[in-house]
């Protein structure tokens, strides 16, 4: 038997997606504040304080909360109840362009580690903690790898990462590198890392950075095509500095368009 509620999903859209979860009567769902895209009436929502797993006590919420807090999330989630009579809907959207994943807990042994930004949402029961890594490689240099999620429990969840996703499957022995930030989620047999890239010129004109993740399986590794970070870093390159305006782009088009003589 389950502990955790057995929701049904229906994902939509292509590159902007958002996901929508079925809920039967006393069915619930846990999200993290403001991915809430709609629901239908006879869904009622609930601040809790916590991780959403359901331990009992004030010691084991508080020991939810203090693991949100280092991974840099709110102290609170919120869990959305069906309290009708009859099966209602409730959607949660990306955050930015990507796409999200479902993964079923209960079939990759009870825990997936992942990225401490991607969790968009899950099945009541599963808890949100932190994985620590043992190494001390990956924990000064790995950015999110050091303090990333752990998501447990029995049933499904939803992440969501950037661009396209990848979903790769490691045989025994067989290593991986990527770049730290483009490794969205793994299973918990995989052996995770970072290595220097090994060359001083390389690392400093190369524009791959001083290090990047290896894994090693078996196990499975979800990789993104286009972190949010490095999004990020090119839209702020390309904003005007200074707080002027950008016409560079548009030539004598964009001046007439922005009034200019």
């Amino acid at each position: 038997m389950k502990n955790s509620h057995e929701i049904e999903f229906k994902l939509h859209g292509d590159d902007m997606q958002f996901v929508e979860i079925e809920l039967d009567p006393n069915e619930s769902a846990i999200a993290e504040a403001g991915a809430m895209m709609m629901m239908e009436d006879g869904i009622e929502l609930e601040t809790i304080f916590g991780d959403g797993s359901q331990s009992k006590g004030l010691f084991g919420k508080l020991v939810g909360a203090g693991k949100r807090i280092v991974t840099g999330e709110s102290l609170f989630m919120t869990v959305f109840t069906n309290k009708g009579y009859e099966k209602r809907h409730l959607s949660f959207a990306a955050p930015y362009p990507g796409k999200i994943i479902p993964v079923d807990l209960s079939e990759l042994g009870g825990k997936l580690i992942c990225q401490k930004d991607s969790f968009l949402c899950a099945a009541k029961g599963v808890s949100i903690g932190i994985e620590f890594q043992r190494k001390l490689g990956a924990g000064f240099f790995g950015g999110e790898g050091f303090i990333m999620q752990k998501l447990e429990g029995d049933g499904l969840a939803f992440l969501h990462a950037g661009g396209t996703i990848l979903r790769r499957d490691l045989q025994p022995g067989e290593k991986l590198r990527i770049d730290t930030g483009c490794l969205v989620a793994m299973t918990k047999n995989v052996d995770y890392n970072i290595e220097y890239v090994g060359k001083v010129k390389t690392a400093l004109f190369g524009g791959e950075g001083l290090f990047f993740a290896t894994v090693k399986g078996p196990g499975t590794v979800w990789i993104q095509s286009l972190p949010f970070s490095r999004l990020a870093d090119r839209v702020y390159a390309s904003a005007p500095q200074g707080g002027g305006r950008s016409t560079g782009e548009g030539g004598i088009l964009g001046s007439f368009l922005n009034g200019d003589n």
